[in-house]
């Protein structure tokens, strides 16, 4: 409800009346920045279209004069004006040219004892005292039909300085949060940076390896064809079979003697610690009260008590004294026969010749045997297999393949992790790569007959509380940004970019998508879900708080005073 013009001339007049013997007042909801505009007594110029003047008495006369409404600094007269969006004026004669923008933010408020702030014209005079953004009351003056709104100024300001106080230790402990997760990733990152650094060396060797190994097995297998076709080239394969069972054996023959000469040795000395043991037990003193003595002479005497048996002993002598003799004709093996054999048949036929032998009634039972005792020789290396189809190789060459096959297997591994490492490094994890240090880390929100979940660079999950299954929401894809919609100071609708993760290819939706999630992330203390919505079927969206998205922090330690961060 709005005075009649007339009225509000006079109540206005009688203001400028009361002000005229001194420097011109600012006029009513005229914010201290924009009062040179108005230092003129006489005429005022419209602050965006200076183009067109007015007398200063049409200043807050609830009559919108400027196109740009900077005459009605405190009614509601040009609050048809936009503030966003310029509009052509087409209903008002001669300003078809002009564009309808305000001019001023809105009605100042001073609000003495809190902050100054701005009111949107809509809401100056209309009856509803707005205390959040005019503690002072002063959009609602008196007047006849009016509303008169009390000053709650001093009350306000010290709750909002109490909240502002603990705004800043929230953020003060928020960065210093945000830091140590900094301080986490940095760590992290140089961790992965010196493994691939080590994998890259561990790779150089394993490369040498096998090398080295494909040589040893082009080696082996060379080695094993020259023995397997030295026939009618001066020795058959009996020969060479025979040369190195011949040098085996040699080398079995050494170690025996070896062994022999240290158990002999070990004989003196137990024969010599067998003497002095008897000797202490026939002079020491039985009166004297040792327990442990005692319980040595015991075990002594147990121990004598058990007789050895020589002949066993004798015999086993005899026999490795046998073994011991150099080859000859007295050793039991005549090699000289075995290397001067003629190469006129095969190996396998030298062999499998004593079948020829044997009654006839019993050839054919042994035949199995002979054919499965010839596959045993040659799956060892001890006969060489036909060389047409021959799909398998001796026992030296499959051990050089198996040994190079477990190289290739290592150098593999080192590869895909060093792939991995690299891959991971090239990933993006935000500025300074902070939120390395929050992967993995699960939050959880109970909302209802479900509890959801959500864990920073992996997925988000919806729980049902009854029975325990859970339900994929979406796996990580990417860090990206979104635009959400807040309330600035002066209670204006803005844009504001947020940093959001995005989650996608969880579980199918019946009848529908697989279900996805946007996880907009917001400057917080700690890391907690604040709200989860379905903003279509089977899309949802979170809010999370975070020190690793507060400001600054980022070069130095000191907090930056915000207002409105957290």
């Amino acid at each position: 409800m709005r005075l009649p013009r007339s009225l509000f001339l006079l109540t206005v007049a009688g203001s400028t009346a009361r002000a005229s013997s001194d420097k011109p007042a600012r006029p009513r909801g005229v914010a201290p920045e924009f009062a040179k505009f108005y230092q003129d007594s006489e005429t005022f110029t419209c602050i965006s279209h200076p183009a067109v003047k007015v007398p200063s008495s049409a200043v807050n006369d609830d009559f919108c004069d400027c196109p740009d409404g900077s005459d009605e600094p405190g009614t509601a007269a040009c609050s048809h004006l936009s503030r966003n969006s310029p509009l052509t004026v087409a209903e008002r004669p001669g300003n078809d040219d002009l564009e309808l923008t305000l001019a001023l933010p809105g009605f100042y408020c001073k609000n003495k004892g809190h902050r100054p702030s701005y009111v949107p014209f809509q809401r100056v005079n209309d009856g509803i005292c707005d205390y959040e953004q005019c503690c002072d009351g002063s959009d609602e003056w008196a007047r006849v039909g009016g509303v008169k709104c009390e000053d709650r100024c001093k009350e306000t300001g010290k709750k909002w300085r109490k909240q502002d106080e603990q705004r800043q230790k929230s953020m003060t402990t928020a960065l210093k949060k945000k830091k140590e997760l900094l301080v986490d990733a940095g760590r992290q990152q140089k961790e992965i940076e010196d493994h691939i650094v080590r994998l890259e060396v561990e790779i150089k060797g394993a490369e040498a390896k096998v090398t080295a190994l494909e040589t040893e097995l082009k080696t082996v297998e060379e080695r094993e064809r020259k023995i397997v076709r030295t026939s009618g080239k001066g020795k058959g394969k009996v020969n060479v079979l025979a040369g190195l069972a011949k040098g085996r054996v040699q080398e079995l023959r050494e170690g025996l003697v070896g062994l022999r000469q240290q158990r002999d040795e070990t004989r003196e000395r137990l024969k010599e610690l067998e003497e002095i043991l008897s000797k202490f037990k026939i002079e020491y003193n039985p009166n004297f009260n040792d327990e442990g003595v005692k319980r040595a002479v015991r075990s002594w005497e147990d121990y004598a008590a058990r007789e050895l048996s020589e002949d066993s002993d004798s015999a086993r002598d005899h026999d490795l004294d046998e073994i011991a003799k150099p080859d000859g004709k007295d050793s039991g093996i005549d090699w000289e026969h075995w290397e001067k054999q003629e190469d006129g048949c095969k190996d396998s036929d030298l062999v499998f010749k004593v079948a020829a032998y044997l009654p006839p009634s019993l050839v054919d039972f042994i035949e199995g045997k002979v054919l499965s005792l010839r596959s045993f020789l040659e799956s060892h290396g001890v006969l060489a297999k036909p060389e047409e189809g021959d799909t398998s190789d001796s026992k030296a060459v499959n051990e050089a393949r198996d040994a190079l096959n477990s190289a290739e297997e290592t150098l593999r591994d080192l590869k895909n992790k060093i792939r991995d490492q690299r891959a991971d490094l090239e990933q993006d994890y935000g500025p300074a790569s902070i939120f390395r240090a929050l992967k993995g880390q699960c939050i959880s929100k109970d909302a209802g007959e479900y509890t959801y979940e959500h864990c920073f660079l992996e997925g988000t999950k919806q729980i049902q509380k009854k029975g325990g299954s859970s339900m994929s929401m979406g796996k990580y894809v990417r860090i990206g940004s979104t635009t959400v919609e807040e309330l600035n100071e002066a209670g204006d609708v803005v844009q504001v970019e947020k940093v959001a993760l995005e989650y996608d290819h969880g579980q199918h939706c019946w009848n529908g998508p697989n279900r996805s999630t946007k996880v907009v992330l917001e400057c917080g203390e700690e890391n907690q879900i604040l709200k989860t919505a379905e903003d279509e079927k089977c899309v949802y969206s979170m809010l999370v708080t975070t020190p690793a998205v507060c400001p600054g922090g980022m070069e130095d330690g000191n907090a930056p005073r915000s207002k409105d961060e957290l």
